[in-house]
């Protein structure tokens, strides 16, 4: 349903995607994701990323492209070296969506993913419930619920950028 929302929200642009070249959960996401945005008629293609030194080959290559934006999935990679692939982006003027809110609190333009405080509540609750003598086994497997779109509005001026207020209403908080 969240890839849905995204594609829905791209149509007919062009995008790729930063999975992390080898990684298997990397390759998941990409391919689940990428036929959610081709239904909706874009052209996604995968940017094998192993290492920090990287990002500005690969997504000078991109830029060169012209007309898209990048969806970086989430890796130990990019978010332990967020800085250095929001600084990439922002100097190739590369519109990107980050799976986390922590990317646009450092500077990124626009992500959309799970809640992770709401995430670690949920799982303060299980770990409550083994505590008291729950058999884990018994504990139903349980997904996010809540989903976060936050909008770097200062971001987006530097990209040259506006951002319809349409999209701004949908967002859970907007930074200025």
């Amino acid at each position: 349903m969240a890839g849905r929302a995204q594609a829905d929200c791209a149509a007919g642009s062009s995008g790729r995607v930063c999975p992390r070249s080898g990684d298997r959960g990397q390759r998941i996401i990409y391919s689940r994701g990428r036929s959610d945005f081709q239904a909706a008629g874009n052209d996604v293609s995968g940017l094998g990323v192993r290492d920090v030194g990287d990002f500005e080959r690969v997504l000078a290559d991109f830029a060169q492209d012209g007309n898209g934006g990048l969806i970086v999935t989430p890796s130990p990679l990019t978010a332990t070296k967020r800085d250095v692939l929001i600084g990439v982006a922002e100097k190739l003027k590369l519109p990107t969506v980050y799976p986390f809110r922590f990317y646009v609190e450092s500077g990124g333009l626009v992500s959309y993913g799970i809640d992770q405080l709401e995430t670690v509540r949920e799982a303060a609750s299980y770990v409550d419930r083994i505590l008291r003598g729950a058999n884990p086994a018994d504990l139903p497997v349980q997904l996010p619920t809540k989903f976060s779109l936050v909008v770097n509005l200062k971001t987006a001026k530097g990209l040259g950028l506006t951002v319809p207020e349409s999209f701004l209403l949908f967002a859970d908080e907007v930074i200025e």
